[in-house]
């Protein structure tokens, strides 16, 4: 079915997730994703999930990219870089699918019951996945595996069953912390350990308001989500490009223009993001990130485009063209923009750009 490792662990192999998991919320590390609180007893044991679980199946599916340098696209400030994950299909149902026949394949050659889950449901599929074998949670909190490096997608099957069990992996990142270094954001305050809040694909992808402005130049031109902690790992020395076709990158997302992404309208952006990953932020997110992407490109050519939104519906868009205009234009002719806005946010991003020296 296309997935390049699997293991097996028990229910009860990772005691320790609560407790990290409660330490996060209680930070606050997680932002706005609330749904990670509404459901963190069920994801801290599986055995709240489902009590009838015996066995946990995890399995990795390899999504590597065909770039050298996956991140050389930040250096092209007139493109939008999309994370590598969200250029092609979406995963969720490229992976749903395949578990639920090699589930079905286990009901009628072993018996018992099963469920499958991806990252939409209440499991913790990283800890699972150490446990079981197929890697190990590296500094920057994501999966690593000797075989395929930081790329891969995890998919989980719970069943009945009382299968072998897996070795874990051990944790072979030693003193590294490229992760950790290269972070623009720092988003990780000791290795180990996110704070979501500063993390750029949570701004650029679960961020519901004005990104903060703390951040926005680090943002650069990324457009959703960001790769950086997942391509500097030496780890990748080992990685495959994606086998299947439908991990493939499509051409009009590798390195799409920020004059062409801005122009898009509802419509269009939903045509363009059509069963990808990227289609779930919504058009207003998604512009705007490409407006950041635009005021951190120093191209004055691109101020039209960002002038043009200033009457944009949404108020979520309308502060970050503001934010983009002045970073790209004079002060003089940034000022004679000046207009009244009814939403206090937008107002607000005029206050603070005028006054900026």
């Amino acid at each position: 079915m296309g997935f390049g490792i699997v293991g097996v662990t028990r229910p009860d192999s990772i005691p320790h997730a609560k407790a990290h998991l409660e330490n996060f919320l209680a930070e606050g590390a997680h932002g706005e994703m609330d749904w990670l609180a509404r459901n963190a007893d069920r994801r801290g044991d599986p055995r709240v999930l489902w009590s009838d679980v015996r066995s946990v199946i995890m399995l990795g599916l390899n999504y590597g990219p065909d770039e050298e340098d996956p991140l050389a696209i930040l250096k092209r400030r007139d493109r939008g870089a999309i994370s590598v994950y969200a250029r092609s299909d979406d995963y969720h149902e490229i992976i749903k699918p395949r578990l639920k026949t090699i589930a079905r394949w286990l009901v009628q050659n072993g018996g018992g019951d099963v469920k499958v889950f991806i990252d939409t449901a209440a499991v913790m599929e990283k800890p699972l996945a150490q446990q079981a074998g197929v890697g190990w949670q590296g500094k920057h909190t994501n999966l690593v595996s000797r075989e395929f490096g930081s790329w891969l997608f995890l998919g989980a099957i719970f069943t009945t069953l009382e299968l072998p069990y897996d070795e874990a992996k051990a944790d072979t990142c030693g003193s590294c912390q490229a992760c950790v270094d290269v972070c623009p954001t720092n988003a990780f305050p000791a290795p180990y350990h996110l704070d979501a809040r500063r993390c750029i694909s949570y701004l650029t992808i679960e961020h519901k308001g004005p990104i903060p402005h703390e951040f926005r130049e680090a943002i650069g031109n990324r457009v959703y989500g960001c790769d950086d902690c997942l391509a500097v790992c030496p780890w990748n020395k080992f990685a495959q490009t994606a086998r299947d076709a439908k991990f493939a990158a499509r051409d009009a997302l590798r390195e799409p223009r920020l004059n062409e992404l801005v122009r898009l309208d509802d419509a269009a952006f939903r045509a363009l993001f059509a069963k990808t990953a990227v289609k779930r932020a919504g058009r207003e997110r998604f512009i705007r990130n490409v407006l950041i992407a635009i005021g951190n490109s120093g191209d004055i050519a691109l101020a039209p485009e960002a002038q043009r939104l200033l009457d944009d519906p949404s108020p979520l868009v309308r502060g970050a063209a503001v934010w983009a205009l002045s970073r790209l234009l004079p002060q003089e002719r940034f000022a004679a923009l000046k207009r009244n806005d009814a939403d206090a946010s937008v107002s607000e991003e005029w206050r603070a750009a005028l006054a900026a020296p």
